[in-house]
């Protein structure tokens, strides 16, 4: 199907036309409803054309006052959720309302869907993670369920821009960042065991003075413990970055896993409590 059948088919009628054609030009095929407002002027006719596309499988209501063209080579269909990662990106702008428009979104994919982006993880992700600054309520869009994780002022770095389809591309936490963030919160990433899978399948890859001015930049001690431990267990040739490390430890002893039992000998050199042992940690580079 090409945009000339647009032009050609009856059912969309000239101001579904008109906007469907509008809005392939902007090469916005995910909208707000104000976009198609600027386009068609009346807000009495937005809301009527946009209810017939709808219905007639050819847009897509993502959430209220969002919506995706659906592809021409896909045909009428009246559910099409498009790439995941750029409908969270598309979630967050529309958050933000106007000010969007002005100034980029401030978000990044993160936690398990950076990890999946970077190629860390041998698992299928059933959730989209993005972190903004912003309090923004999880929902749950054609069966993909979409979280934000809120961060601090400030800590939105770390970040890298990757192209997920040939025309578009997202933030997206960089590879450091991504494994700061999983030693930070582990849950959104499928667990402690699953973040040190992806480390040591990266570990070739990873900069190591980068991932300790990362760790020290949140300043979280149970990071920087957990990040001191693995970097010496996998073997990590980065001797005065560990010693950073080491320097700036807390008094206070964490978890290697925070969602295990407290269990497991206590590591004085990393004020930790081993709940996962070297011996499971090195396992992980061999599964």
């Amino acid at each position: 199907m090409t945009t000339s059948n647009y032009n050609e088919n009856k059912t969309l009628g000239p101001q579904g036309s008109r906007l469907v054609l509008s809005l392939y030009e902007r090469d916005r095929p995910i909208f707000a409803f104000g976009e198609a407002q600027e386009i068609l002027r009346s807000r009495q006719t937005t809301q009527k054309v946009l209810g017939k596309l709808v219905e007639r499988g050819i847009v897509t209501r993502l959430t209220s006052g969002l919506f995706q063209l659906v592809p021409f080579e896909l045909g009428f269909q009246r559910e099409h959720l498009g790439n995941p990662y750029v409908v969270a990106r598309e979630l967050v702008k529309h958050h933000r309302g106007k000010a969007a428009q002005i100034s980029e979104p401030e978000y990044y994919l993160s936690h398990a869907s950076a990890m999946d982006l970077h190629q860390m993880v041998t698992q299928p992700q059933l959730v989209v993670y993005s972190t903004t600054q912003r309090q923004i309520r999880p929902r749950t869009i054609l069966g993909t369920e979409f979280r934000f994780v809120r961060c601090k002022e400030g800590h939105l770095f770390g970040t890298t821009d990757m192209w997920v389809e040939k025309s578009e591309k997202v933030k997206v936490s960089d590879i450091e960042r991504t494994i700061i963030d999983g030693l930070k919160q582990p849950e959104y990433c499928g667990g402690f065991s699953e973040v040190a899978k992806g480390f040591w399948i990266k570990k070739g890859e990873v900069a190591p003075l980068r991932l300790v001015d990362y760790a020290l930049r949140l300043d979280v001690g149970a990071v920087i413990s957990r990040l001191g431990f693995l970097m010496e267990v996998f073997e990590i040739d980065a001797p005065s970055e560990i010693e950073r490390l080491h320097n700036n430890l807390t008094a206070t002893y964490h978890m290697l896993d925070p969602e295990l039992p407290s269990e497991g000998k206590f590591l004085a050199r990393w004020r930790l409590r081993l709940n996962v042992t070297e011996e499971e940690l090195l396992a992980l580079g061999r599964t």
